[in-house]
């Protein structure tokens, strides 16, 4: 890339962030923040490839497990920062219930569906704005999937099956700690051992094949133009995390990075007028007498929390961007078959997303950083899932071979 084509990118998008983060602090909108945190997620998200999908297939498709090593490294960073900030009372751990019909309905649509859409959401959301068609298929086709499940005749199942929970001793949701008794941040340390350990004997089998390769160019340029390896990139999505659980929090959603719903609202803005907007913490209702103590009455419509519409928003620039330092944001034309069966996993994973209450980012990487055993019963389906699909799908098995 020429030197000023890039420097026009790099300068534009310092820019952009220096003005949504100012604006955030002179208004107090921390809302705001959602959108330099999505610009520098989606950045990350290209820059290391991190698609669920990609990362579950390529297992099977190439015996490569890089990405979900760099999906592991995301969740253990996370670990670190929620259980400091939990310490000195900066958030407060949400860990989500144990739906577990729900995590298996949904883990097995969404795990299907995202190797026929060739992504997850979040892996469609960054290979749209770089001009995969098929992300850009599936990513249109998303938001009837999640509608039908969240708005439409699929709601009442929806909620039905969300009556079938298991709760931790004390009624607390089943999370690790809950389940043990052993605090958040005793298990942090406990995987950050773990994985070290691992890091160490992969660092040490790998030595003998290590070449040496010069750099052809300096080093700002490289980290802005080249592809990361994964475990780079899921560390800088890791530290992220701790800036996207306290922005999240300060707008009134306790919980880190998440982007189904960011989606489904992005989609309802434009097609719908009955909305009640969602910005920022809601005031606690006074307390003057027994008349009162129900609360103010919610508005009707259905709720747009903006901080998700932001955060999808900045995730799509911020991959655009990476995606033009790096030459790789053009026009991907596909086989049309192969856009058609995108348009059908990206119905089905949007459906899956909402039946499990989040995707990749919202319930594995945020899930599994705070440690729910229901986002853990989630990822093991939607894995699992995929690779029956990739076995199908992407590499013409059969369940019934010829003997």
């Amino acid at each position: 890339m020429a030197e000023r084509h890039w420097k026009r990118y790099v300068g534009g998008s310092v820019l952009f962030l220096a003005v949504t983060i100012a604006a955030a602090f002179v208004t107090k909108l921390w809302v705001i923040t959602a959108l330099p945190i999505g610009f520098l997620f989606g950045f990350f998200l290209q820059k290391g490839d991190l698609c669920g999908a990609s990362a579950f297939s390529e297992v099977l498709l190439a015996r490569d497990w890089r990405k979900i090593q760099g999906l592991w490294v995301c969740i253990v960073v996370s670990m670190v920062g929620f259980a400091l900030l939990e310490r000195l009372g900066l958030i407060s751990l949400n860990v989500k219930p144990m739906y577990w019909l729900n995590y298996i309905v949904g883990g097995v649509l969404f795990g299907g569906g995202m190797v026929l859409a060739g992504g997850c959401v979040s892996g469609c959301l960054y290979k749209a704005a770089t001009g995969n068609l098929n992300s850009i298929a599936a990513l249109l086709a998303m938001p009837f999937g999640m509608a039908l499940v969240e708005y439409g005749p699929l709601k009442g199942l929806f909620t039905d099956m969300m009556t079938v929970v298991t709760h931790a001793p004390g009624g607390k949701p089943l999370g690790l700690p809950a389940l043990t008794g052993i605090p958040y941040w005793q298990w942090t340390a406990v995987f950050v051992v773990a994985t070290l350990a691992g890091a160490f004997l992969l660092r040490r089998n790998k030595r003998a094949h290590a070449t040496a390769t010069g750099p052809s160019s300096g080093v700002f340029l490289r980290i802005l133009t080249r592809p990361w390896k994964p475990w780079k990139a899921g560390l800088a999505i890791g530290v992220l995390a701790w800036f996207a659980y306290l922005s999240s929090a300060a707008t009134g959603r306790n919980y880190p990075l998440g982007v189904t719903h960011g989606v489904l609202y992005a989609h309802a803005l434009i097609t719908d007028h009955d909305v009640v907007h969602v910005y920022k913490k809601a005031p606690s209702p006074p307390q003057v007498g027994p008349a009162s103590a129900a609360g103010p009455t919610a508005p009707a419509g259905k709720k747009i929390i903006w901080w998700l519409v932001l955060l999808v928003g900045g995730e799509m620039l911020g991959a655009f961007v990476s995606g033009k330092l790096s030459g790789e944001a053009r026009l991907l034309p596909k086989p049309p078959e192969q856009t058609l069966w995108a348009v059908l996993g990206g119905f089905l994973v949007g459906a899956g997303a909402v039946f499990a209450t989040g995707c990749v980012i919202g319930n594995i990487l945020s899930g599994w950083a705070l440690m729910s055993i229901g986002m853990f019963l989630f990822g093991l389906v939607t894995v699992l899932t995929n690779w029956a699909v990739t076995y199908l799908y992407l590499m013409g098995g059969s369940l019934f071979p010829e003997k």
